[in-house]
């Protein structure tokens, strides 16, 4: 499984960003996030069939995800970004067939190469 995340770039406190994640198969994926010098952090997740969504405290009201009719693109609308935000955004999914989302880095078997988000104050 290979997983390609676009949508990255530089914007200004209170703007928005979409980002994708191009994932075919049956998985569950997910978006975290790593700031420098912080751990990976869990943004938001949904199922294969787009049932089931979570999204982090930190971004709850703000970020919302969502999965293409074809279920093959997983994005990540952003609004209301803030400077605290910024961080290298992953996109990742999880290897087991009809899988849940899961909370923890540890569960998620591919990862994308991660893409840039920055937010100027």
């Amino acid at each position: 499984v290979q997983l390609q995340a676009s949508g990255g770039g530089l914007v200004q406190a209170g703007g928005s960003l979409r980002l994708s994640c191009g994932a075919s198969g049956r998985y569950a994926t997910a978006w975290f996030r790593q700031a420098p010098g912080k751990e990976r952090e869990f943004v938001a997740g949904i199922t294969w069939q787009g049932g089931n969504k979570y999204h982090g405290e930190s971004v709850r009201g703000r970020f919302t995800i969502s999965r293409a009719s074809a279920r093959n693109t997983v994005y990540l609308q952003m609004n209301f970004l803030r400077p605290e935000d910024t961080a290298v955004y992953y996109c990742a999914a999880r290897r087991e067939i009809f899988s849940t989302v899961s909370f923890s880095t540890n569960d998620y078997d591919y990862w994308g190469p991660g893409t840039q988000v920055t937010v100027s104050s």
